[in-house]
């Protein structure tokens, strides 16, 4: 299991001259309006508590004012909780005094900011050194360093160029690889590409997945776009109004809404190009192991089937119907099943996107394999399973769903 790297254990925040006065209204499960009615406090988190695994980009959306602005800067104490706890590799950080702080946030943490926070009598490569500058490293070691994430995000040859000489998309790059160029273990992106126009914001999230890629960071995003959340995150935390509605895989969220509030995020996308063949895939239902035209003959016959994958000790070898093997003269039985034996068929993969399968699995007779890198059989994709991913429809009650299936 994927070790935890940050944990936020009962976490309140309520914005006021005393809000430890009327956090009980807030445990209570008073709501935010009332709340702020009748204290003039403003409750901007209520009992957080999740978990952020090492190396995985988690992404924390809703919309406005639903408190994920204000949870992202609890784990580095921008803002202190009225309550609960930010525990980072098992430390409690609101224990840390302000130099051990200052020093977790050069160290630990680096965070990308929605209007690229960037110093403009800087040149580039100066920017994105700069966090390296303030922990006292040599300008030549930082300047070096500097220029390796400078080729990395796409911008060699305009190390000496200005923030105001740079695009909108050019200017998150610097911030991006300024971030990245203190070797934080966690970064912190708050909107960070949401003031981009689609195009280049579309681009960044690509370049941020192939980073990961190689780097492996704990990245915490924030977002108010499932769109994005879906095409970035390995996990989603959805808030609303301060409180945690769902977290899951982004195939989780889209499949299993918890509630309307989540339905009604994920009615519109585009589930075809948001969802692989692995999230819908079903087990294997008819599988047979056999190396000889009669062995496979025999074992489709024990188990009464007209159709079946072969798999043996060298993986998966093809889809066989027994009508056709049959037809063969039985002096051929003890041959050696050949390409000749198997259906001619598509086979996918797990990591396809629904889009790029919805042809040939609609085309087959019968369900298309789900064969993985190294050669073994994972699942099978059916025109049903495909269609009941695909499918919009809301949330349904129990005697709904009974009626909908009498």
């Amino acid at each position: 299991m994927t070790e935890s790297l940050v944990r936020v254990e009962g976490l309140y925040k309520l914005f006021g001259s005393t809000p430890n006065k009327f956090i009980e209204k807030a445990k209570a499960g008073e709501t935010k309006t009332d709340i702020l009615k009748e204290t003039g406090h403003t409750l901007g988190l209520r009992d957080i508590s999740l978990d952020i695994k090492r190396g995985e980009i988690f992404v924390i959306m809703g919309l406005s004012g639903s408190g994920k602005s204000t949870l992202i800067r609890h784990f580095n104490r921008l803002i202190d909780p009225t309550e609960g706890k930010v525990i980072v590799e098992g430390q409690d950080i609101m224990t840390l005094n302000e130099a051990e702080l200052r020093e977790f946030r050069r160290v630990k943490m680096s965070m990308v900011f929605q209007r690229f926070g960037l110093m403009p009598h800087y040149t580039v490569l100066e920017n994105i050194a700069f966090g390296l500058q303030v922990r006292g490293v040599a300008k030549k070691d930082r300047s070096e360093k500097a220029m390796q994430w400078l080729e990395d995000v796409g911008l060699k040859g305009y190390e000496d160029q200005y923030p105001s000489q740079l695009s909108g998309g050019q200017q998150q790059r610097v911030g991006l690889a300024r971030a990245l160029c203190t070797d934080a273990e966690i970064l912190l992106m708050d909107e960070a590409f949401s003031a981009l126009d689609p195009l280049i914001r579309s681009e960044m999230q690509d370049q941020l997945v192939e980073l990961q890629e190689k780097l492996h960071k704990t990245i915490i995003f924030i977002t108010h776009d499932l769109d994005e959340a879906l095409r970035i995150g390995d996990r989603i935390a959805i808030l609303r109004d301060g409180e945690l509605i769902q977290v899951g895989e982004p195939a989780d969220i889209l499949l299993n809404p918890v509630d309307d509030y989540v339905e009604s995020f994920v009615r519109d996308v585009n589930r075809a190009r948001a969802l692989t063949v692995d999230t819908v895939m079903q087990p294997v239902k008819d599988r047979i192991s056999a190396h000889t035209i009669g062995e496979a003959i025999k074992q489709m016959r024990t188990s009464k089937l007209d159709y079946a994958y072969n798999v043996n000790e060298d993986g998966y070898q093809g889809a066989i119907v027994r009508e056709q093997l049959e037809e063969l003269d039985k002096s051929e039985y003890s041959n050696e099943l050949c390409e000749d034996n198997y259906e001619p068929e598509v086979v996918v993969s797990p990591d396809d996107v629904l889009e790029a399968v919805i042809s040939e699995t609609l085309d087959s007779e019968y369900p298309v394999p789900v064969v993985d890198e190294e050669g073994q059989l994972q699942g099978e994709l059916s025109r049903g399973n495909l269609a009941e991913a695909l499918s919009a429809q809301s949330l349904q009650d129990p005697e709904t769903e009974t009626d909908s299936k009498s």
